[in-house]
């Protein structure tokens, strides 16, 4: 299993905000999708990823004046992403030791989609109830 799977039943679509857009407009987009990130580009290059947890520490540091600043102000800037050809094996290792939800999938230095860890689980448990499908099959034919 790999991201391409993961981007074949999901789609590419990425919500992506420019650094200097306010914080309160990206909440909105976060809010309006129900999503929990959104990428921060500038022009086609990945500035950073703004989450949820970016948006509480930037309130706990600044109250409610954070909806006022720029994304680029609360982003992660250290931005880990994937390729297409990783594994969800390899997904699941990164995510738990960088502890992110979210990681951008880029190919050739372009970004083609986000995957994230619901993603990754919903991956795994369709992979799970396929095999014990299977096994069921296997052991009614016996």
């Amino acid at each position: 299993m790999t991201v391409r799977a993961i981007l074949s039943a999901k789609g590419p679509q990425v919500a992506s905000v420019e650094p200097d857009v306010k914080l309160s407009a990206a909440l909105r987009i976060l809010s309006e999708r129900q999503i929990g990130s959104v990428i921060v580009v500038s022009g086609a290059r990945i500035e950073g990823i703004l989450s949820e947890r970016d948006v509480v520490r930037a309130l706990d540091e600044h109250g409610a004046a954070a909806l006022d600043q720029p994304v680029s102000a609360a982003m992660t800037r250290k931005v880990v992403s994937c390729r297409l050809s990783d594994t969800v094996a390899h997904l699941m290792e990164v995510m738990t030791a960088e502890r992110f939800r979210h990681l951008p999938v880029v190919e050739e230095g372009k970004l083609v989609g986000l995957v994230s860890i619901g993603d990754v689980v919903k991956l795994r448990l369709q992979h799970y109830e396929a095999e014990q499908e299977a096994l069921r099959d296997y052991i009614n034919m016996a």
